[in-house]
């Protein structure tokens, strides 16, 4: 049986642009690092892309963080620097809120050994995948690698490991 990795949001505004942080810049190489290692054991990959129009400060989500990000087709919607070169020719879901329920769905149909997660942002999109992948996939493990995780902030990223290891995602510190 294969394993499956989903890259959470690894684009330019997360890690260096309008929403980023040295922390998200951090996990680059680990994330990288972790889908060659997936590709060389002959597992599946998948990205997920926040993905907004240029109505996103009217939506909901805009109305409580006012930060354009993510709008589609822009410099920071796309992927960061060499995650463009790892993600060709792999399935990308876009999403237009926290969670994706099609890539959740993926996934369960997938009838996979286990399902990791990792990326941005620990506290608002990996949380809210990794929880939808328990519901989707209820019988298949979920599991987060917090070395390849960062936060909006480092305390939010810790709470967030621990809500989501109380829903029993197995968290554990790779790279």
């Amino acid at each position: 049986m294969k394993r499956l990795l989903i890259v959470v949001d690894m684009q330019v505004d997360f890690v260096d642009g309008a929403l980023g942080s040295a922390e998200a810049e951090a996990i680059v190489p680990h994330v990288i690092e972790k889908i060659r290692a997936y590709e060389k054991a002959g597992d599946d990959v998948v990205f997920t892309l926040d993905t907004h129009g240029e109505d996103y400060l009217d939506t909901l989500e805009g109305k409580n963080l006012p930060v354009k990000h993510c709008i589609k087709g822009t410099e920071g919607w796309k992927l960061t620097g060499a995650l463009r070169q790892v993600a060709q020719g792999k399935k990308l879901f876009e999403k237009s809120t926290f969670g994706s329920p099609e890539c959740a769905a993926y996934a369960a149909a997938g009838e996979y050994e286990s399902i990791e997660l990792v990326g941005l942002c620990t506290d608002i999109c990996v949380i809210s995948n990794a929880l939808l992948c328990k519901a989707y996939a209820k019988n298949t493990p979920v599991l987060v690698d917090a070395a390849c995780c960062a936060g909006v902030t480092p305390k939010s990223h810790e709470r967030a490991l621990a809500a989501m290891q109380s829903c029993q995602v197995e968290i554990y510190e790779g790279k």
